[in-house]
């Protein structure tokens, strides 16, 4: 498993190079070939050898939700927007790295004793909010930071609790462990196995990569939101920790296969694999693009539920992720093309 190490890495949506590079050591030698493509996504192909072969793609995303700097302000902070979709009020206070250099920062916003009675008690809005990097003024700023500059999450990986792990980009850097592990497999068809781009602002790298494969069949591994923390009512959760990986029946981008979903949960079944349904439609990932492709592409989605996602605390619990990497492998020998 190497989700450490690729939750470490930094790889923003347009410049995923880092994990690119690090998994291309991983696989470059286990499969029959493998390339980038001009949009960004890394493509590994294990072929079975047969004339006209069935062709299955199974797809991560590289990229994380991140920020970029849009301007510098004349006393040296920097003003941002974001790449992805990120809450504001979880923001306030973090810790940030700047640009190709790692410059420290701490997102900031004003104090809430300078703040008037009227702003109190409202959401903090975007605009409201700046880098601090310890400039003393826009020309001490400029020398370490330039406009269009990204910033992630400065946040350690680590092991917690009842085999719980937090990290910054679980989503979707457990997909990508997953897909690492597929590299030196082969089946009955030609697998494609996509570590696409740009997800986190539309899904730009799996169309682009569906639209060259053509594929019969498209699986898609995620993480997904789970709302089983303090204040929800039990009856709007979504997905749960400890409940295994999470199916779909459709989100906004999406419906699923019923067919293909009916097979997984046997799949699941026959080798006691604990699974769970998503209870709510809200959200999307690389499917969405996907299954648009190419006449219409039969797709599914498996997700790792994940708490506090597309923050700088992400939080799954290993017995999920476990689920996922085992019924993928599972499915795909048994897959019916």
């Amino acid at each position: 498993m190497y989700l450490k190490e690729l939750t470490d890495l930094r790889g923003v949506p347009g410049y995923e190079a880092p994990v690119r590079e690090f998994i291309f050591e991983k696989i470059k030698d286990k499969c029959d070939e493998i390339y980038r493509d001009n949009i960004g996504n890394l493509i590994a192909v294990n072929r079975c050898g047969k004339e006209n072969p069935k062709k299955v793609m199974v797809c991560a995303h590289m990229d994380e939700v991140a920020l970029f700097i849009t301007k510098i302000t004349e006393d040296g902070f920097l003003k941002f927007d974001t790449l992805g979709g990120i809450d504001t009020s979880v923001l306030v206070s973090k810790k940030v790295l700047v640009g190709d250099k790692a410059i420290h920062g701490v997102i900031g916003a004003k104090a809430i004793h300078l703040q008037k009675k009227s702003e109190r008690g409202k959401g903090i809005e975007l605009e409201e909010l700046y880098i601090d990097i310890g400039a003393s003024d826009k020309k001490e700023a400029e020398k370490k930071v330039s406009l269009g500059d990204y910033a992630t999450f400065d946040s350690e990986y680590v092991e917690f609790g009842d085999d719980f792990i937090k990290a910054k980009a679980l989503d979707d850097r457990v997909g990508c462990d997953v897909l690492i592990d597929l590299a030196d497999m082969h089946f009955d068809y030609d697998l494609y196995l996509v570590f696409t781009a740009q997800e986190e602002t539309g899904l730009r790298g799996a169309q682009v990569a569906a639209r060259r494969i053509c594929p019969d069949f498209v699986l898609v591994l995620e993480t997904t939101a789970c709302n089983d923390t303090f204040g929800v009512d039990e009856k709007d959760y979504s997905t749960v920790s400890g409940g295994g990986v999470a199916l779909s029946f459709a989100d906004m981008r999406t419906y699923y296969s019923k067919e293909i979903l009916k097979d997984i949960t046997e799949v699941a079944k026959k080798y006691n694999i604990p699974y769970q349904f998503k209870k709510t439609v809200s959200g999307g990932n690389d499917a969405g693009a996907i299954h648009l492709s190419c006449g219409g592409i039969k797709t599914i989605v498996m997700s790792v539920p994940t708490k506090y996602i597309h923050s700088p605390s992400s939080v799954i619990k290993k017995s999920d992720f476990s689920a996922m990497r085992e019924l993928s492998i599972k499915y795909l020998q048994e897959v019916k093309l």
